[in-house]
């Protein structure tokens, strides 16, 4: 099952490491981006996302020498696992979430042993393997779950993580992030005995996982041996982490000609009790009760405060129309939605949907109701988060869910630990 090993991380030499890490690329905007350069001219958005023209990945792997040579950035000296925790507020509640960062062997997806769940971008894979040709590192982690019913494993890192961090910063949302450089041999080798029957759920990071598969049997039929490259850093967390967060990512219907809610709400009775939830409030409230009574339910947003909250009747009607799909993707709230509504009713078809021609997603309710009323959007849909075990089930069933169905939260931190190959 899943390979994985300690290594000898590479990480910022200056003791205050606040003005050098940053969030993900991918939710960075270049405004943010120019934030994160004025705060610090070694701040590592420099390396995780190169701007300008082709050059950019050269500059980057240029920049990454440089300051390995300066020693901003240094490769620790001995073999580590790195204890990683995040302390954040969530949904009212202040919350802890800890694993460990480590290398992991790459496998094929269809070696069962590192499974995804979500549809990826084919842009945004190749800007990646762009970068990793010229710097042959990995700046930030791949987030992934495990399972640790007996909680051994998290057992082994949470005690030797109680004394002081060796790293620590506070983000711009408030979250703050922990890190312990591991370096017994012993926590180690235990560690790594307790992955040899284990399987990986990649939770973020399904560009970045992809992409080093690529990058390394690119390096392999080009006759270059690159020690390492076989590897990927990994964040790991036990699945029955009381800290883990998932967010729902809701869809924006937009350019429609002819939209007709009245149609739209007609023809979805088919397959949905509807009744009327006018406001945020009592929306939310109705999403939240059908979400514990594990029912398959979202809303629907016309503007105006009209909001229609749809339950679905039969729990089999996605698996009637998608036989040689999963009971686990069938079930899924956004399978039901994008089957039974965006396909089916409002004809947005999958490439459609791949290509965000006629649907975008987005975090934010707030946004996505706004979108609607100041008359950007047709409708939107707002969902309820996808459940940890609904996640694990798709991937064991070797099926991807839709794109954008999951926003695990917080986002790891770019910066403080890397893997230089």
């Amino acid at each position: 099952m899943a390979e994985i090993k300690a290594f000898k991380g590479m990480r910022y030499t200056a003791k205050d490491k606040n003005s050098l890490v940053c969030p993900p690329y991918d939710i960075i905007s270049d405004k943010q981006r120019e934030q994160y350069i004025s705060n610090d001219p070694h701040n590592i958005i420099r390396l995780e996302l190169p701007k300008g023209g082709d050059e950019r990945y050269v500059e980057a792997g240029k920049t990454l020498r440089k300051w390995l040579d300066e020693g901003v950035l240094a490769c620790d000296e001995k073999d580590s696992i790195y204890v990683y925790e995040m302390q954040f507020s969530a949904n009212g509640k202040r919350k802890s979430l800890k694993g460990f960062v480590s290398l992991v062997k790459l496998e094929e997806f269809s070696k069962g042993v590192v499974l995804p769940h979500e549809e990826t971008l084919s842009k945004a894979k190749a800007d990646r393997f762009s970068l990793m040709s010229e710097t042959f590192c990995n700046f930030s982690q791949i987030y992934s779950l495990y399972m640790d019913e007996g909680g051994s494993v998290y057992s082994l890192i949470d005690g030797c993580s109680k004394g002081l961090p060796d790293m620590e910063v506070t983000d711009p949302d408030g979250t703050v992030h922990r890190m312990w450089c591991i370096s017994d041999e012993n926590i180690i080798s235990k560690v790594t005995a307790a992955f040899a029957d284990k399987k990986l759920y990649i939770a973020d990071g399904h560009h970045r996982y992809e992409t080093a598969l690529n990058f390394h049997k690119h390096l392999i039929e080009s006759g270059k041996d690159v020690p390492g490259s076989g590897y990927i850093s990994m964040m790991l967390v036990n699945m029955e982490n009381d800290g883990l967060v998932v967010f729902p990512t809701h869809r924006i219907v937009r350019g429609l000609e002819n939209f007709d809610i009245d149609r739209v709400l007609e023809e979805s009775r088919k397959y949905f009790d509807i009744s009327e939830a006018p406001g945020e409030i009592r929306m939310q409230a109705a999403l939240n009760t059908g979400y514990d009574d594990g029912k398959k339910v979202f809303a629907l947003y016309a503007g105006a405060g009209k909001c229609y909250v749809l339950t679905l009747k039969d729990e089999t009607a996605v698996k009637k129309l998608l036989p040689d799909m999963s009971d686990a993707y069938c079930g899924l709230d956004v399978s039901v939605l994008h089957t039974l509504i965006l396909e089916r009713i409002l004809g947005i078809d999958k490439e459609n949907m791949a290509n965000q021609k006629n649907l975008t997603y987005t975090r934010s309710r707030q946004e996505a109701l706004e979108a609607v009323d100041l008359e950007d959007a047709n409708c939107a849909f707002i969902l309820n988060p996808t459940k940890v075990t609904e996640i694990r089930d798709v991937a064991l069933a070797s099926e991807k869910m839709p794109q954008k169905s999951t926003y695990f939260y917080p986002k790891l931190i770019t910066g403080l630990v890397m893997n230089k190959f």
